[in-house]
């Protein structure tokens, strides 16, 4: 695995480390500035951040949000690409503890031009983390959701696909302060939950996936999305339909499915510094080892975003919720993380999480439960996180900032679990990251 990542890494540098020419710099806005003018450009309101389409889907965080990426125009296009990649040592402690060397990592092309009365976006985003993480999965005590190898995955995230997006977005005001639009994906994001953790600002550094994840945005890949939204001033309305079915453990392809879920979602920003969100959804058949149980999933989030002198600061609220439409049973999670950017250079940030478990964390990894196994929610385990890193000038270049740091984790283990984890098991994960800016 460290090969391939070697390997990758090499060819990222070579496309992105050349020195632009000064033609390429006339044509580049964002180059002729310096790193923390770039990295605070924002928006000024909901329309001209959703007009930027920076985040996952058509989803929003704050109009002030610093997007790091590094653009070019081309005739009438103008080309756009954010990317990260985050080389991971993780260390985990008690009897269900793992360890593991593994990178999570993604990059996303946009191109956008005017079109008729209206402005058309195609966007990708691709993942080597079906390469860059061995064995279908990384460890992550508590974690749960999709499978390895045929079997749930306990104590584990899986990688993202290859294929994370491949959609179009076709924005046509209506007024000054209006605005519909519309989005195609065969892969992508519907109008669920806030913007998916690997791609919000307030978790940019971390490198865990959410305990919540799939209580609160694990649809940000899911298949066959058409969304449909109107927005007026501040305020945004957008209703979906997908396919609900998550991702199949081939992480190199493209499933698809009949269009069988649905959401709305609603997005109110009052100021450029704050959006919240409220959605709900029916998902079909979301797990494959369980494929009669349909899904109703509920968020709200709120999202506050402040820029500051040579830094900024990002937090996000959660709350996710999810109840079988075939027993009833509920889950819920709830998530608060900041991220505090400072004297430019440095990232302190926080995690701390309330998560509901399943049974399914009694049998441990690589165990599946017996044929007349019923999950049923078992307690809710608390997850607070911490870490640190800073941006090295002599590790970067032009286009990549590169980063070494830290994070630490400790959990407290709801009373039924003791017996296998602990009361008290923590992880402590070393990291190198890259980031297109």
């Amino acid at each position: 695995m460290a090969h391939r990542f070697s390997v990758l890494t090499a060819i990222v540098f070579t496309l992105l480390a050349t020195p632009a020419t000064q033609a390429q710099q006339d044509s580049m806005p964002g180059m002729q500035m310096d790193h923390s003018q770039m990295q605070h450009m924002a928006n000024n309101s909901l329309i001209e951040t959703i007009l930027h389409h920076s985040a996952s889907g058509t989803s929003v965080e704050p109009a002030s949000t610093p997007v790091p990426m590094m653009m070019h125009r081309y005739h009438d296009w103008m080309l756009m690409l954010h990317g990260i990649g985050i080389v991971a040592d993780q260390q985990q402690s008690g009897p269900r503890g793992a360890d593991k060397l593994y990178s999570v990592n993604w990059i996303m092309p946009m191109a956008q031009r005017t079109v008729g009365p209206g402005t058309l976006t195609l966007r990708a985003m691709f993942s080597l983390e079906p390469a860059t993480i061995s064995g279908r999965e990384f460890p992550e005590m508590f974690q749960q959701g999709e499978t390895a190898f045929g079997s749930p995955i306990v104590d584990g995230q899986h990688p993202h696909d290859f294929f994370m997006e491949l959609g179009a977005l076709y924005d046509l005001p209506t007024g000054k302060h209006s605005l519909f639009s519309f989005y195609f994906a065969p892969v992508g994001d519907p109008a669920i939950g806030p913007t998916a953790y690997p791609h919000r600002e307030s978790a940019s550094e971390n490198p865990l996936a959410a305990l919540g994840h799939h209580q609160q945005d694990s649809t940000h890949i899911a298949y066959n999305v058409l969304t449909a939204g109107f927005t007026y001033r501040a305020v945004r309305l957008e209703a979906s339909g997908f396919h609900g079915r998550e991702p199949g453990e081939n992480r190199w392809t493209i499933y698809g499915g009949a269009v069988d879920s649905y959401s709305a979602r609603l997005t109110v920003s009052p100021t450029r510094n704050l959006t919240g969100q409220y959605s709900i959804a029916r998902i079909a058949s979301p797990e494959p080892l369980h494929p009669e149980d349909n899904q109703q999933r509920q968020t709200a989030s709120l999202m506050y975003n402040r820029p500051l002198h040579h830094g900024n600061w990002a937090s996000t609220f959660v709350w996710g919720r999810t109840r079988s439409l075939s027993d009833g049973a509920k889950q819920n999670s709830y998530l608060l993380e900041s991220k505090w950017n400072f004297a430019t250079q440095n990232n302190l940030w926080t995690r701390m999480e309330n998560a509901s478990r399943t049974s399914e964390l009694e049998f441990g990894p690589g165990s599946p439960p017996p044929a007349n196994f019923h999950e049923e929610p078992i307690g809710y385990v608390q997850a607070y996180s911490l870490g640190y890193d800073r941006l090295f000038d002599r590790l970067s270049t032009q286009h990549i900032g590169t980063a070494l740091g830290g994070q630490f984790t400790l959990y407290n283990t709801p009373r039924p679990l003791v017996a296998d984890y602990g009361s008290n098991p923590f992880g402590v994960v070393l990291l190198l990251r890259f980031r297109i800016r």
